[in-house]
């Protein structure tokens, strides 16, 4: 590859990574940075640090967009929006949410067949054998 060539694509990669922090939806960040979806899977796919930049760009761009929503939330409760409210409840508040939780135990017994013994007395006897060994 010419070197114009990896300073454009390097250029590219630069712009698109830029684009991925601001907006976490990689369509939009290829067209605004003017690079195909496919190209940029394909620098994915064949070059790991890009790979590595773009998760980390895309997951700091998805953090900085729930701290966004949760802000909204939180103005809304304070406006008393029950929308809002009953939301945050289900959601953060064990005794209003929809959850169904089961507690209990299983306990099963049962007894080794002949074959079974055997077995099991012949794999320990070779795991023992290889620690011996060693």
């Amino acid at each position: 590859m010419s070197d114009t060539i990896q300073i454009r694509q390097t250029s590219e990669k630069e712009l698109l990574i830029e684009q991925l922090k601001k907006v976490p939806i990689v369509q939009i960040a290829c067209e605004k940075s003017g690079v195909a979806r496919a190209t940029y899977y394909r620098w994915r796919e064949s070059d790991p640090e890009f790979r590595k930049l773009t998760d980390d760009a895309l997951s700091d761009s998805i953090e900085i967009i729930n701290d966004m929503a949760e802000a909204h939330l939180l103005a809304a409760i304070q406006e008393g929006e029950m929308g809002a409210i009953t939301y945050w409840l289900r959601h953060r508040h064990k005794a209003y949410s929809t959850k169904v939780e089961i507690e209990g135990s299983i306990n099963t017994t049962y007894e080794l067949t002949e074959e079974q013994k055997e077995l099991l007395n012949k794999a320990i006897g070779l795991i023992f054998k290889e620690e011996n060994e060693s």
